[in-house]
């Protein structure tokens, strides 16, 4: 894969990617794929950081809905994230790439605690640093984590990988008539209230100059292609 126009990115995964085919829980075998595509971004030199998602497992605002105290759910979901963080270190380790799990909230017989300097550190040594537990405060999603650690780790962009292949003007699962966009600028999405990430990190991202690439994880060789500029993504910038 040739240089790409980014030194260094965080990949943002929902937690329902690393289910796979299956309803819930973890598919060791989407794990290792989405890790062999990590692994081949690395070797075409860049830094990578990453931030995965909890729902396959829990989602505290789901829980709320049922019962639970909102910020004991979210502290659940954070929980998730580490299980998940877990999984995919394993994977990428099994593919020969080196990594450390850094947790907002700190278990330190299971991962390191997050210190963005240590973080900066492995980074340059060629590992990738996963971060877990979210912010480790309630009321916050992973998506903000994400546009939270890309700004500390001085990322040159956050590309989030979901199960469609950029932007719509509406749901494509249920409009078959949705529009792609190919570019969108962060005051745009704001406006129009589009499904990219929650408000915070658009937000965030755009006052930190941090462009959002969404693509389409699922697809086995996407993120390379990505990164080439050769995939279907949409990219959200300020000059869009």
């Amino acid at each position: 894969m040739p240089a790409t126009k980014f030194k260094r990115i965080l990949l943002k995964l929902s937690g329902e990617v690393l289910m796979g085919s299956g309803q819930f829980g973890i598919d060791p075998a989407t794990c290792e794929r989405v890790a062999r595509e990590v692994k081949a971004a690395k070797e075409a030199g860049l830094e990578i950081c990453m931030v995965v998602g909890g729902g396959n497992i829990f989602r505290g605002l789901a829980g709320a809905a049922q019962g639970f105290d909102r910020a004991s759910a979210d502290y659940m979901g954070m929980l998730a994230t580490v299980m998940n963080a877990l999984a995919m270190q394993n994977a990428l380790e099994k593919a020969g790439v080196e990594t450390r799990v850094q947790s907002a909230i700190p278990m330190a017989s299971v991962c390191e605690p997050y210190i963005r300097r240590k973080a900066e550190r492995h980074m340059q040594k060629g590992r990738v640093v996963l971060f877990a537990a979210g912010t480790g405060l309630p009321f916050f999603t992973t998506d903000t984590t994400a546009a939270l650690r890309a700004a500390e780790m001085n990322c040159d962009a956050l590309f989030k990988g979901t199960s469609v292949d950029g932007v719509y003007n509406a749901d494509p699962k249920k409009v078959s008539t949705a529009t792609r966009y190919d570019a969108l600028s962060f005051n745009r999405v704001l406006a129009d209230d589009l499904k990219v990430m929650d408000a915070s990190a658009v937000a965030l991202c755009r006052d930190n100059d941090i462009p959002i690439v969404v693509f389409n994880i699922r697809d086995e060789g996407n993120l390379t292609a990505v990164l080439r500029g050769e995939g279907t993504s949409t990219i959200v910038k300020n000059d869009a």
